[in-house]
């Protein structure tokens, strides 16, 4: 009997310990209107809480209705989430931002199935043109495709690759134009750096115009003042036209950043319950 005894309260005391580390469990989160959303289903595909059924992909804190952990959420601009893991158990993080501050891996990734897809964005009226073309194909070479496949942090989505032109497109008459493209930092970049070389073989400059921010990228094309925008996964840039009247489609989808639950105070992920 006291053996018995002994091992009911020892077992008590391992569940109030586990309980007593997962009630308060702080994890940041984007707060912009997708990036939150793709960061809950994240944990609600890990079991770790439910959505109302309708919340969708801009879901918040505030459509969650089941919660057992009680977990506690920091909500902070995308590229700040890095920035605060030292003060929070965990941060859930978008790809490029983790590599821009050069994280370890994450300690568990959403499927790479994701709908996120980055994607190449032009004013509906330039949709059909010879430039989003010219450009549609250079980010959609096998130049591009082979540049992910030694990248780690991100999964190309290019399943037919071009030779880096359009046959369609009269690059004579192209000659001397310049594309202003905006995008965010990396992989972004470093994916318009190799269609920067395959359009100047045709005597097409592409001009990269790097930003960090989510908005900026689509009024300057909205405005006028860049031809394209390559920064935003497609969902993000759904609701951005929604919610702005803006009319930028994608003539181009060209990799996933799988968002991952990146360690802050906590090493693995025993308080959350699941497996290290």
């Amino acid at each position: 009997m006291k053996k018995l005894f002994a091992f009911v309260l020892a077992l008590a005391l391992c569940v109030t310990s586990v309980a007593a580390l997962a009630d308060g469990i702080k994890i940041a989160v984007p707060n912009d209107a997708t990036n939150e959303g793709r960061a809950l289903l994240l944990l609600e595909a890990q079991g770790l809480l439910k959505l109302k059924e309708d919340a969708g992909i801009t879901a918040t804190v505030a459509d969650i209705v089941e919660n057992p952990l009680n977990i506690q959420f920091e909500e902070v601009e995308a590229a700040m989430v890095p920035n605060v893991l030292p003060d929070v158990d965990y941060g859930i993080i978008n790809g490029n931002y983790a590599l821009a501050a050069e994280l370890p891996e994450a300690l568990l990734y959403e499927n790479a199935e994701s709908p996120y897809v980055n994607v190449v964005s032009v004013n509906e009226a330039d949709k059909d043109s010879d430039k989003a073309k010219a450009l549609a194909a250079a980010v959609l070479s096998q130049q591009v495709a082979e540049f992910f496949q030694t990248y780690d942090k991100a999964i190309s989505v290019v399943e037919e690759p071009t030779d880096g032109y359009d046959p369609t497109v009269d690059y004579d008459a192209l000659k001397g134009e310049t594309l202003k493209v905006v995008c965010t930092l990396d992989p972004h970049s470093y994916v318009l750096e190799i269609a920067k070389e395959i359009l100047a073989a045709k005597d097409i400059t592409l001009e990269i115009i790097i930003v960090d921010d989510y908005v900026t990228p689509n009024t300057l094309v909205n405005d006028g003042d860049a031809f394209a925008n390559f920064f935003a996964h497609q969902p993000y840039q759904d609701d951005f036209n929604e919610q702005n009247g803006t009319k930028l489609v994608t003539i181009a989808g060209v990799h996933v950043e799988p968002m991952g639950l990146y360690a802050g105070k906590q090493a693995d992920l025993a308080a959350l319950g699941l497996n290290p």
